[in-house]
């Protein structure tokens, strides 16, 4: 009799869309290649759907409204310890409707893509031997990840493996695949259907011309982007995609500004930006875990303004000093840089090169296969309960 499928349960939750979608792009993964059952859970929305829509809500204004802040409490708990009294609350959010949907579902295997990890307590509570991965979804490593009972890490570089050794991690416990993104960044992947889908109103390449890509977030929330735009299309040479996401305020001032205007196009919230990174030449953007690790999949240089200290502004510094991106505090600093890329191919070569050195191959596939090896091959796991 052939062995029934692997059933996978997947934790997320939905502050901001990074988490999803790397929840997402493992997904995909897993059915494409292992034919999993895979079920996913906004945790904390199903648990506390109050307190999930309040901690959003004060998530998304600290952003706007007061990122110092914002940034402070991240990195003054970015040593924190799993099992320390602030740990212990943190991880204990959820813990009653997981163990309700363990009881219902029976996975064979966890994946947290967000660090709310009710599930090491509840395990033991429950004397479960049911192995639980992480999935670190940013180029920064905070310790709400880390915690000794996780079987499996899967992070986005070697130096964060590194880091969560050195934090007492076991090594052989972290594999540096990269942050997981959807299977169509890598066009070898994408099936016919996809292949044969209409391009939208993305702009052929035209000799002499620049494409810049500026990724507004899912959410619209990039700072300064009406004087950042006027700023641009008074270039020469240059042809702006501007992605608004959700903010449809923000999408309408800019079509009532540039209705017309040959070089500029804007897009609501999109399902095809492979499709758009495809046609640019360097990308304007948040930095967001899964945004970053798009742009470095697709080749593209990254340029990022105003990052909001925390996670972000920390994604963003170690770009910059791995030489894959540069930041702008001011607006002129950002026309400066934009200047410089279009004047100087030297300089966009330069940092493609830093791109190439930090790209992984399908990083999604590449978890999907070392779960599946262990799940599956029943060679010696990798999975200490």
């Amino acid at each position: 009799m052939e062995a029934a499928a692997p059933k996978i349960l997947i934790l997320y939750a939905s502050y901001g869309e990074g988490h999803v979608q790397a929840a997402r792009a493992i997904m995909d993964s897993l059915q494409r290649i292992g034919s999993c059952e895979v079920q996913l859970l906004d945790l904390m929305a199903e648990s506390h759907p109050w307190l999930n829509n309040l901690t959003k809500f004060v998530y998304m204004q600290s952003f706007k409204t007061i990122p110092q802040l914002y940034g402070w409490v991240y990195n003054i708990t970015r040593g924190m310890q799993a099992k320390s009294a602030f740990g212990s609350v943190l991880h204990s959010f959820g813990m009653r409707q997981l163990a309700l949907t363990l009881d219902k579902e029976k996975p064979d295997l966890v994946i947290h893509t967000f660090p709310q990890l009710a599930l090491p307590v509840l395990r033991r509570k429950l004397g479960m031997k049911l192995p639980i991965a992480n999935v670190v979804t940013d180029f920064d490593l905070h310790g709400r990840w880390l915690h000794p009972d996780i079987d499996r890490y899967y992070v986005a570089t070697e130096d964060i493996q590194q880091e969560a050794a050195q934090r007492g991690i076991p090594i052989e416990r972290i594999v540096a695949t990269g942050i997981p993104i959807h299977a169509s960044f890598y066009p070898m992947s994408m099936s016919v259907e996809e292949a044969a889908k209409p391009q939208h109103t993305i702009p052929q390449p035209i000799s002499g011309t620049t494409t810049l890509l500026i990724m507004a977030g899912a959410y619209g929330v990039l700072s300064g982007m009406l004087d950042i735009c006027q700023r641009l299309s008074q270039l020469p040479q240059l042809r702006l995609l501007i992605v608004c996401g959700r903010n449809q305020q923000l999408k309408a001032e800019l079509d009532a500004l540039y209705a017309g205007h040959p070089d500029i196009y804007t897009y609501g919230f999109v399902d095809y930006v492979p499709a758009l990174m495809r046609a640019s030449h360097v990308v304007i953007t948040k930095p967001g875990g899964i945004t970053l690790s798009e742009s470095i999949a697709s080749d593209l240089p990254i340029l990022v303004f105003k990052p909001v200290p925390g996670q972000e502004l920390n994604n963003a510094l170690y770009l910059e000093q791995k030489g894959a991106a540069l930041i702008a505090r001011t607006t002129e600093e950002l026309i400066q840089h934009c200047i410089n890329l279009v004047s100087t191919p030297s300089l966009a070569a330069e940092m493609k090169q830093s791109i190439e050195l930090l790209r992984k191959p399908h990083p999604a596939d590449q978890i999907a296969r070392d779960i599946l090896h262990q799940l599956v091959d029943k060679t010696p796991s990798i999975w200490t309960n």
